[in-house]
């Protein structure tokens, strides 16, 4: 029996997190990761789809296997007043997420020990669904997908993933071999667990599957602390050699399950890093064979190309929304004056922090480049900074949205003459100027340009 023909037991998955909730987290913890909050923030899938900055007050999100709540406190930061709904196997980590949120004083949220198949008896519709480290575990991740879409809104996202097969090959032959020796059969996890440790202590440091568990040990492990590396390592082993109903797909396998729940693919999460063109060294002169390929093959396409040539990812992270939805957004590069008159610039909501505005004066008053992305890595592949003369129009996303015009004016009175031949400058020139500057960060979403008209 191979790992994707393991059977289920939702029972035995129920029984392992409510030995090891996940993730088990200090309960004063708060997520402050800007990355984080910039994935689990609606703004940043329902842009990409409606190039629209959308007010999450009142939305409904939907945490599903929700654990013991720190995604689900990272969405409520994310989205501010939406009101959280979490649902997870678990009463064990129900009620952590319960106490989780109680300690930090957020009561617009609401937390059942029930499966996902009865969500529809909590009576929502909801704006956004977050299912994380969850629909490779189910039975049937297409029916779990179906499922979303019945609860969705009109304008709804999901946001979920699925393990990556090819990524975790190595994996799934060590859970095989622990399955095929009865440890997935074991009613202690406890118990399950020692014996894995055992094994690997009493294994050749050269066979594999203990090279990958000390890989992971002697590389992200090296200067933790022993209790808590003991605790990390326990971890480690449950969610890679010991997860029970693990199963691997693939990018045609998620299309399949989309086409088939009437869902469209929106975007993968970490879209930057999923361009196939960049695996190769020059992307202005591919190969004739790969050029006229690419420029032919469709998004699904690319994106199982792209995991064929180089399964890096662990996951394959995606959004995807309603099939009967299709707006079409325009890409500012083709936008003509009328259509700049009517824009309305906005920050990235997680971006609009006082910290980062601090920076910024820093910057202006020393002069300096100001790299944007040193607070979101991951929509840039590589710094993205801003130029010391144009860094100070952007001061004012900081208080609210600008209108285009209000930026282009704004620069006009801060530098109001032509650095080079020191000549009055046109509003002609400042309009390209800062045009420009909003294209380069919109590409990577630190700027949201809304048409009002």
């Amino acid at each position: 029996m191979t790992n994707q023909d393991q059977p289920i037991d939702l029972d035995k998955i129920r029984q392992q997190y409510d030995f090891l909730p996940y993730p088990e987290s200090e309960i004063n913890l708060f997520p402050t990761s800007l990355e984080q909050l910039y994935i689990h923030s609606l703004a940043t899938p329902y842009y990409l789809r409606y190039q629209t900055v959308v007010n999450t007050h009142d939305k409904i999100i939907l945490d599903a296997g929700c654990g013991s709540g720190m995604q689900a406190l990272a969405l409520a930061a994310a989205n501010p007043g939406a009101k959280i709904i979490g649902v997870d196997l678990s009463e064990r980590s129900v009620e952590l997420a319960r106490q989780r949120f109680a300690y930090h004083n957020i009561d617009n949220a609401e937390f059942h020990a029930i499966s996902l198949d009865d969500i529809q008896q909590l009576g929502y519709k909801f704006d956004l669904i977050n299912c994380d480290e969850v629909l490779y575990l189910l039975p049937d991740p297409g029916a779990t997908l179906k499922l979303f879409h019945s609860v969705l809104s009109s304008k709804g996202i999901i946001r979920s993933n699925l393990h990556s097969y090819h990524q975790r090959v190595q994996y799934y032959r060590t859970q095989e071999l622990f399955q095929f020796v009865g440890l997935y059969n074991e009613d202690s996890v406890e118990n399950a667990l020692a014996i894995v440790k055992e094994s690997l202590d009493n294994l050749q440091d050269s066979v594999r599957i203990k090279t990958f568990f000390q890989h992971y040990s002697n590389n992200q492990l090296q200067n933790t602390p022993l209790p808590l590396k003991d605790k990390l390592m326990d971890e480690w082993l449950l969610t890679n050699y010991l997860l029970r109903g693990d199963k691997g797909y693939t990018i045609p396998e998620l299309f399949d399950f989309l086409e088939n729940a009437n869902l469209n693919f929106l975007s993968m999460v970490n879209w930057r890093h999923w361009n196939v063109a960049d695996l190769f060294k020059n992307q202005d002169n591919l190969p004739l064979f790969w050029e006229m390929g690419l420029e032919s093959a469709s998004e699904a396409e690319k994106l199982h190309l792209y995991e064929l040539f180089n399964p890096v990812h662990r996951l394959l992270d995606f959004w995807c929304v309603n099939d009967n939805d299709s707006p079409f957004p325009t890409s500012p590069i083709s936008w003509r004056g009328e259509q700049w008159s009517n824009c309305l610039v906005s920050l990235h909501p997680i971006l609009r922090r006082a910290s980062i505005k601090e920076d910024l004066l820093t910057c202006i008053s020393q002069r300096q480049e100001f790299e944007i992305s040193q607070y979101v890595k991951f929509p840039s592949l590589q710094p993205v900074t801003i130029d010391s003369t144009l860094i100070s129009c952007l001061l004012p996303l900081w208080e609210a949205p600008q209108s285009f015009t209000q930026l282009v004016a704004h620069w006009l009175a801060i530098q109001p003459l032509c650095l080079d031949t020191l000549e009055p400058k046109t509003e002609e020139q400042s309009f390209w100027e800062i045009s420009q500057l909003l294209i380069k960060l919109e590409t990577f979403t630190y700027i949201l340009l809304e048409l009002t008209d």
